[in-house]
Formats: structure tokens, C-alpha cells, sequence
């Protein structure tokens, strides 16, 4: 008796940590799926390499995510697959052509990048069983940040999609 009382006991305890969200995580409603990110954690490394990455973007006039309406005024039905498609751009493409000869902020992107991959890893879980549905005004506005990229040679679009990462913090936190 006494040994499956404190099996309960252990149970339900562990079962209520794995249902809370880490110091700093915050669970952001995404279509069908919750997902847990530590979106201090990533500002925090981002914020720390800021100045330093926007300094080697060479194109000052030009803006990926932030061209016009690009994250703007997402409907809540879109918000769980571009959401979706925007980790995967930044795991995909950005991450891998952000390099410097900076070890300090090498270190800090690879971080960051961990920490999109954690939430990559997520969100596919949880879209194999509830996929989001992706609507025309989503596919539109992915397709735009994709072209805006393209446009520019692969190390500078990177820079600059890093460059750009509170844009992308700023609006999951707004559409929170």
C-alpha cells in the first residue's frame, strides 16, 4: 500500500513538472499545437551578437522579414504554419550560412540555433498528429520572406535574417 502511494505520488509529481514550462519558457498556442520556447533565452544570445551582426549586413535599405506586411497581420489560422516554416527557414538556411571568424559570436549563434532546433523538433512532433493547415495568405507571405532572401547571395541573406531575429521574436511575442 505504502509503495503505490508513493509511486502515485511520484507520478503525479513528475507528470506536473513535464507539463510546466521551464523558468523563462513561455507555451505559445500554435493551431492545434503548444509549444514551449524560451524566447528570453534566444533574445538574450541574439541580443548579445546584435550590434556585431548588423554591422556586417552590407544592405541597409532592404529587409526580409520585415518587407511590407511580411509578419503583419497574420491571421490566427496562419500563425501555426508560418510559425512552422519560419523555424524551419532559419534552421535550414539562416543558421547554416551564419559564420564568422568571431569564435564569441560563432558560439552564440550555434546556441541559438540549438535552441530553433529544440523548437523545430516540436513542433514537427506535434504535427504529426495535428497538422496546422496552411492557407493562401501563410504560403503568400513565406513565399515573399523566401524571395527576399534569394535576392541576395547566401552569407549576406543570412547575415541579414540573423540581423532580423527580433522582428521574428517580436512577433511571436505580439501573437502570443
Amino acid at each position: 500500500m505504502k509503495g503505490s502511494l508513493l509511486f502515485l505520488c511520484l507520478f503525479s509529481l513528475l507528470w506536473c513538472l513535464n507539463g510546466m514550462p521551464a523558468a523563462g519558457n513561455k507555451i505559445f498556442h500554435l493551431g492545434p499545437c503548444r509549444v514551449s520556447i524560451s524566447v528570453a533565452e534566444i533574445r538574450s544570445g541574439f541580443n548579445a551578437i546584435k550590434a556585431n551582426i548588423q554591422a556586417r549586413d552590407p544592405i541597409r535599405t532592404l529587409s526580409i522579414l520585415s518587407y511590407p506586411h511580411s509578419l503583419h497581420k497574420v491571421k490566427s489560422s496562419d500563425r501555426c504554419c508560418i510559425t512552422n516554416h519560419l523555424f524551419n527557414f532559419y534552421v535550414d538556411k539562416v543558421f547554416k550560412h551564419c559564420k564568422t571568424e568571431d569564435s564569441y559570436v560563432n558560439r552564440k549563434i550555434s546556441s541559438i540555433a540549438n535552441s530553433f532546433l529544440s523548437v523545430r523538433r516540436k513542433l514537427w512532433q506535434c504535427h504529426e498528429q495535428n497538422p496546422c493547415i496552411c492557407g493562401d495568405e501563410s504560403t503568400e507571405k513565406m513565399n515573399q520572406i523566401l524571395v527576399n532572401y534569394k535576392g541576395l547571395n547566401v552569407t549576406s541573406a543570412a547575415i541579414k535574417s540573423l540581423g532580423e531575429l527580433d522582428i521574428l521574436l517580436d512577433w511571436l511575442e505580439k501573437s502570443h
